[in-house]
């Protein structure tokens, strides 16, 4: 028993004392308490899954998104032919245009205002995208940004039509609103 739980421990450093309880589990043995468990992973020098000298590792570290949980800023274009592509793009937040930041992120910043109005069936087209993204889990944002560019050329012409179609519709509703919020 000590033997797999040692080697269930080696094979996933992250797996926790459940997790190995789960994996050692045999009908011919008893059921190994996690208190036992991580006793047994101590007497191996194994504190926390990961040996005390080598914790910072490459195998024993989890790549992770800071700020915000991941999110990702897109732009992308579309015509009633062609899906176009997706760029990265900061906002014109003052702290994304600082100079600072534009040299660490090396790209060129788009100029819009920051509270321009939303008469543009783009708007429902990041909503497909983020329809078609559920249950998807990234753990760095080049994952997050290849999910994203998978989901937006899986995007069906005939929801680019449908959202063109719309356009007469929309601006009467806006000229009816008299500039107000309308149901787009």
């Amino acid at each position: 028993m000590d033997r797999n739980i040692l080697r269930s421990c080696r094979e996933d450093p992250r797996r926790t004392s459940t997790d190995i309880q789960v994996f050692v589990t045999s009908p011919n043995e008893p059921v190994p308490s996690r208190r036992t468990i991580r006793r047994r992973l101590q007497v191996a020098g194994l504190y926390g899954r990961r040996p005390v000298k080598k914790s910072y590792a490459p195998q024993y570290q989890c790549p992770t998104v800071k700020h915000g949980g991941g999110s990702e800023m897109v732009w992308g274009c579309f015509s009633d032919t062609s899906m176009g592509p997706l760029k990265r793009i900061q906002d014109n937040d003052p702290k994304h245009t600082s100079g600072h930041v534009a040299n660490w992120f090396r790209v060129d910043l788009l100029e819009w205002p920051s509270q321009s109005p939303d008469l543009n069936p783009i708007e429902h087209m990041w909503e497909e995208l983020e329809q078609r993204l559920k249950g998807f889990r990234a753990s760095n944002a080049n994952q997050i940004f290849a999910q994203l560019e998978a989901a937006w050329k899986s995007i069906p012409m005939t929801v680019v039509q449908t959202l063109l179609d719309s356009m007469p519709r929309r601006c009467q509703a806006v000229i009816d609103a008299k500039g107000y919020p309308t149901k787009y």
